[in-house]
């Protein structure tokens, strides 16, 4: 669906294309107002916007939504775009259509997020947009902090709650029909830890008498208290309180 050569009516095969000179030209045409050269100079760059949306061709969106949405991005930075910097047009132009898609995706997203953070990650965004136009590179986390005057934590943050959330089914890798999956690369450094951990704790428990493993079950696992557990077999709280700590210190034993 993605390699389709139609997108929202236009054939991306008959598109025409710009050579570099001739785009500073248009764009010194557009800064001066010149309606025409804005709209060759967007007619002319859809292959990029189709580009950046192929990226994003595992999310499950429309891709003539995308497309619509990567236009608006293009327009943007055809406006916005400064001809006196010594950035290239597409440098310039595609974080500006990935950062439009994104906006949309974090908008239609099912993770609800607060409207404080979303207003962090929308200028955390603009910054860095900002910042690649005027130094032709990517900023750091610590740079867009720097510009925002808040801390590098709340930066990280708010860029990371308007990232696409991925369904762990999601593949990854395949090779001849083996298929690796994001599940595949989940982990726990404390894994096999965890896992002798666990073995040790069920030995332990074996070693308990009939009394001490009830009492622990009915306490730890029902959620009861003393004195219920006291009611219910017939004995002490006192005795209760006595076989429940007996039978932890032989577990930690």
């Amino acid at each position: 669906m993605y390699n389709k050569v139609n997108v929202c009516g236009v054939d991306t095969s008959k598109l025409p294309s710009l050579k570099e000179e001739e785009k500073e030209a248009l764009l010194k045409s557009v800064k001066m107002g010149d309606k025409q050269a804005r709209n060759r100079l967007v007619n002319c760059n859809l292959r990029l916007v189709l580009s950046v949306v192929k990226k994003f061709s595992s999310r499950g969106e429309n891709p003539d939504d995308l497309f619509q949405v990567g236009c608006v991005g293009l327009i943007k930075s055809i406006d916005n775009f400064d001809t006196s910097q010594n950035v290239k047009f597409s440098t310039y132009a595609v974080p500006m259509i990935i950062g439009e898609i994104r906006r949309y995706l974090r908008d239609n997203n099912s993770l609800r997020v607060s409207r404080s953070i979303k207003d962090t990650a929308y200028h955390a965004m603009r910054a860095k947009e900002k910042f690649i136009s005027e130094n032709g590179r990517e900023p750091t986390v610590g740079e867009i902090a720097k510009r925002l005057g808040i801390a590098r934590e709340d930066v990280v943050i708010a860029l990371e709650s308007i990232v696409e959330p991925i369904s762990i089914y999601e593949p990854v890798f395949s090779d001849s029909g083996d298929t690796i999956y994001v599940l595949d690369q989940l982990g726990d450094n404390n894994d096999d830890k965890c896992w002798l951990d666990e073995m040790f704790l069920k030995e332990a428990i074996k070693n308990l008498s009939k009394r001490e493993k009830t009492i622990l079950s009915m306490r730890f696992i029902d959620g009861k208290t003393q004195m219920q557990v006291s009611n219910e077999i017939g004995i002490s709280q006192a005795q209760v309180s006595r076989i429940e700590k007996y039978a932890i210190k032989k577990i930690k034993s």
